[in-house]
């Protein structure tokens, strides 16, 4: 089999259990973790077996094309292994429904990062939304957080379809990830670098497009959040290396102040935020967006190490985020709410739960030997070395206050008194313990050994365009 064998095995599994009984929930459950778990198993074997039909031919030569390359090896690995935990952590009213719509998103989000065709890119882009649009609708807290959700990132998708239509008409075909021989040249090309900036800073998200972004993060179930934090946050700034970075460099250089400063704002108004936030869900939501928005730096930076740490920090930041969420999911379920106001010594009664977190937080906050740490010295280097002295310092900053935030988290959440006459509350089950203990392992994993994403990463054929790892000349 090949990468389109592998897009296709979620949607496969998505239909199987949609025709399975609506009340069977562990047979839903069984059946999803199941093709997660193959997925899984698969991707080092099928992504770098590419895939090739040629589909269209006028006004541009398309194809369904698809195949890992180095960078998107690595999310499509990222990918996997959170859907698999988060599928196995769903413990949620309706749950045939629900697992059948994360293995859609799972499968969306494969054909994204495997398409090495910008139009079939575009297409899943805009598919990756409906999953989370029909969770926020059938198990999120408000509807309105599912149209605001749809509207901000069908916006982004409709630039970038125009955007990728404008591509192909100027090079005469858009089957070009991966290659490095790609020169646009028109009046055109400043409207198709806006479309594709647009569309990947909603994505990501970036300050000001970000608004979205918190109440998705706290009103979704927490195995859905746990995706799209981790893996789907990661798609706008996939974009940012291998389409604007690899075929528009001049453009992206041209625009990088711009850019750094949005970026730079992400990392102090997210950090900010986060510290007089109320509530668990949002705190993380909001950390993301500091981080996130110090990834988006690294890229424009144009310097070889800050780049690596952006790619090493996106898979860390996917780690992390998708074992908060899936702690705080449970923390949630034990207590109906994640507001701090209303949890106090979580950890006296829920010793493993307490580790989960504690795993999670400490490699948010940065704590060497663990994922984050490698990838933020190597941003910070990489930008210091390129001239970015001011926005290194917002970077230090916003990592201080990262320490703030989170250790707050942790204390209101897991310490703090608790009153003598609250029942005892369940600790981890085995099945929830199962779920994340994966992801902390690979937080433990990648802080001892780092390099190996990196060194596989250069090794991992086909190569990754020259472009995307050179600055601009």
């Amino acid at each position: 089999m090949n990468a389109l064998g592998l897009v296709l095995l979620p949607f496969a599994g998505a239909v199987a259990i949609w025709l399975l009984p609506r009340d069977n929930r562990t047979a839903a459950r069984a059946l999803g973790t199941l093709v997660a778990l193959a997925t899984l198993a698969l991707t080092p074997a099928w992504a770098t077996r590419a895939f090739s039909v040629r589909w269209l031919s006028r006004p541009f030569a398309a194809a369904f094309h698809f195949g890992a390359t180095p960078l998107s090896y690595w999310l499509v690995l990222l990918l996997a292994v959170c859907s698999a935990c988060a599928i196995f952590a769903a413990n949620v009213p309706r749950a045939r429904d629900f697992i059948a719509w994360m293995l859609v998103l799972e499968g969306s989000m494969l054909g994204l990062f495997l398409a090495r065709d910008l139009l079939v890119f575009a297409l899943f882009w805009d598919l990756m939304l409906l999953p989370v649009f029909f969770v926020l609708i059938g198990w999120g807290r408000h509807h309105g957080t599912a149209w605001r959700y749809l509207i901000y990132n069908f916006s982004g998708g409709l630039a970038l379809l125009f955007a990728t239509a404008a591509f192909g008409v100027l090079d005469g075909s858009t089957d070009v990830i991966g290659r490095g021989d790609v020169h646009l040249i028109g009046s055109w090309v400043p409207w198709i670098f806006a479309g594709f900036a647009f569309a990947f800073l909603v994505k990501t998200p970036v300050f000001p497009f970000h608004t979205w972004m918190p109440a998705t993060y706290s009103d979704a179930p927490g195995p859905m959040v746990a995706v799209v934090s981790g893996v789907q946050s990661k798609a706008g700034l996939y974009g940012f290396i291998a389409i604007t970075l690899a075929f528009l460099p001049d453009y992206l250089h041209q625009y990088a102040g711009l850019l750094v400063g949005l970026g730079a704002l992400s990392i102090l108004y997210g950090a900010f935020v986060a510290l007089v936030q109320n509530d668990a869900k949002r705190i993380v939501a909001y950390s993301s967006l500091s981080h996130l928005g110090l990834i988006v730096v690294a890229i424009v930076a144009f310097q070889p190490l800050a780049l690596a740490g952006a790619v090493l920090y996106m898979v860390a930041h996917g780690l992390f985020s998708a074992a908060l969420f899936l702690a705080l999911g449970f923390v949630e379920e034990r207590e109906g709410t994640s507001l701090l106001s209303r949890l106090r010594g979580l950890g006296r009664d829920n010793p493993r739960l307490s580790g989960a977190l504690c795993i999670g937080a400490l490699a948010a906050l940065g704590l060497p030997g663990l994922a984050g740490f490698a990838g933020e010295i190597a941003i910070l280097i990489g930008v210091y070395q390129s001239g970015l002295v001011w926005v290194t310092a917002i970077a230090l900053a916003g990592i201080v206050l990262a320490s703030a935030y989170v250790l707050r988290m942790f204390q209101d959440v897991m310490n703090g008194p608790v009153s003598p006459d609250l029942p005892v509350r369940p600790d981890l089950t085995w099945r929830e313990g199962l779920a994340i203990a994966p992801l902390a392992a690979a937080l433990i994993l990648l802080g001892v050994n780092p390099h190996a994403v990196l060194t596989a990463s250069s090794a991992q054929s086909p190569p990754v365009a020259t472009a995307a790892i050179e600055p601009p000349r």
